[in-house]
């Protein structure tokens, strides 16, 4: 079972099973499809990881039998985290397979994709998949001699390759930090212990148990009621920050030691002018809907900016093209070129863990200096025609500031922008609006919410990919 609505423009995403949109046997099609897609041969390997979803060991078991069927041998690190595998893939210089459906609900299960060095791959891929998958056209060679599938753990070397890139030294001052981290039940829950078990700091651990029904709060951050634990928690412990991941744990929020949430265009801001006074002159990555602050910071630390799409895989191939150093998403996806430019939550909270040890400030003072706008936070309505509802705001908003189609409907009037698109993954039009003045981005917002809701739904959420 496979439907055409479960291919996304970054991955695979769908509900598993009976009323869903793909099963095993779906799963088993796909592994002999991706085959023929990436025209493999009998004795090549791809690497594949799994979340602590319930549906994941038998999607991902059939997924290689499908592969393995094809004559493909499967490198299959079982369960790790999206940023996990994409270390897989460029450890290993062979293309990954990830089974995850990231911050979606618990009956949901999906695909990302990786090419060999944790390439991403790119939107005719996908649409090629899908052709070759929903047809059924994928063929075995005959008398094929069917791959192997070999079991390999490569927490320890994610662990080492991390370590390697951020000077922790500081964290072995007294007194140690104390750390909260809220795994949410998701794939964090198996990696940190890993990457902080051993690191001198005090560690409070919320949710750490693998369980793919998420009891506790669903595993997206971008929601502010799966903050308020973690929130709560700062303030009971005294803590000086908090960690917390969404579901395979490629992304990471930062609470400080108020229990306010930090901004993810200021942590993007603070780490690029940290890797720029590392690689003066370099490049940095952003999406349409980063605040405008994280360019400006970049420009004063002698950076040049990039902005890319939204999605992991438009970024990643931005960051290819421009050789960039470092890239941001306002989804607090963060991508470094000393890991293949994957994203990699994990690094960048090594990263605040390692400066605010250095700098012996509290994180709020940290990124005082990068929170320079009000932001609406992303606000979500379910639309029946999303390209005609942006036509009707771009006309409504005509002759009061520049226009930019290239990522939905972006337009920047006097000191305020905001940025109007289609969700990658969900039947939603997203709404980001920032303003130097607070009144002025309420009004901006509420003007655009009027025309979106006019004739719509609502459906009031906040962030998502």
């Amino acid at each position: 079972m496979l439907d055409q609505t479960m291919f996304k423009a970054n991955d695979i995403r769908g509900r598993v099973g009976p009323g869903g949109l793909w099963d095993a046997d779906g799963a088993r099609v796909l592994g002999r499809s991706w085959v023929q897609v990436l025209g493999l041969v009998p004795g090549d390997r791809l690497v594949l990881g799994r979340d602590m979803r319930t549906s994941s060991p038998e999607l991902s078991r059939a997924f290689a039998e499908g592969v393995t069927g094809c004559g493909v041998d499967v490198v299959d690190t079982g369960l790790c985290s999206t940023d996990g595998l994409w270390f897989a893939s460029g450890f290993l210089d062979l293309p990954g397979v990830m089974f995850t459906a990231s911050h979606n609900p618990g009956h949901d299960n999906g695909i990302k994709f990786c090419l060999s060095g944790a390439r991403p791959v790119s939107a005719s891929h996908l649409v090629e998949l899908a052709g070759v998958a929903l047809a059924g056209s994928a063929t075995v060679p005959d008398g094929v001699t069917p791959g192997r599938v070999e079991s390999r753990d490569l927490l320890p070397d994610y662990t080492a390759h991390l370590h390697s890139l951020v000077d922790l030294s500081g964290l072995g001052e007294a007194p140690p930090l104390t750390v909260v981290a809220d795994a949410g039940n998701g794939m964090a829950g198996h990696t940190l212990p890993s990457v902080l078990g051993g690191l001198p700091i005090r560690l409070v651990g919320l949710f750490t148990d693998l369980d793919g029904s998420f009891p506790n709060h669903q595993p997206n951050p971008l929601e502010p009621e799966n903050l308020v634990d973690a929130q709560r928690a700062v303030r009971e412990h005294g803590a000086d920050l908090a960690l917390v991941f969404d579901g395979d744990a490629d992304r990471c929020f930062i609470i400080d030691e108020r229990g306010e949430v930090v901004a993810p265009s200021a942590i993007t801001a603070l780490i690029a002018a940290q890797e720029l006074a590392r690689e003066p002159g370099g490049t940095v990555v952003v999406n349409t809907i980063t605040s405008r602050s994280v360019a400006e910071v970049v420009q004063e630390s002698g950076g040049t900016v990039v902005v890319s799409k939204v999605g992991h895989t438009y970024v990643k191939a931005v960051m290819a093209e421009h050789d960039a150093v470092f890239g941001g998403e306002h989804s607090a996806h963060y991508y470094f070129r000393d890991f293949w430019r994957a994203d990699t939550g994990m690094l960048a909270a090594l990263h605040v863990l390692a400066l605010r040890a250095r700098e012996g400030r509290p994180v709020s003072e940290l990124v005082a200096r990068f929170e320079r706008y009000v932001a609406s936070g992303e606000l979500n309505s379910t639309v029946a025609d999303a390209a005609a509802t942006c036509d009707l705001v771009e006309t409504a908003f005509a002759g009061r500031g520049t226009v930019d189609r290239t990522d939905g409907l972006t337009v920047s009037g006097e000191g305020w922008w905001f940025n109007l698109r289609a969700s990658n993954t969900e039947p939603l039009l997203r709404l980001n609006v920032e303003a130097v003045v607070g009144s002025q981005m309420e009004s901006v917002r509420d003007e655009v919410l009027a025309l979106v809701r006019g004739t719509t739904t609502p459906d009031l959420l906040t962030n998502g990919a």
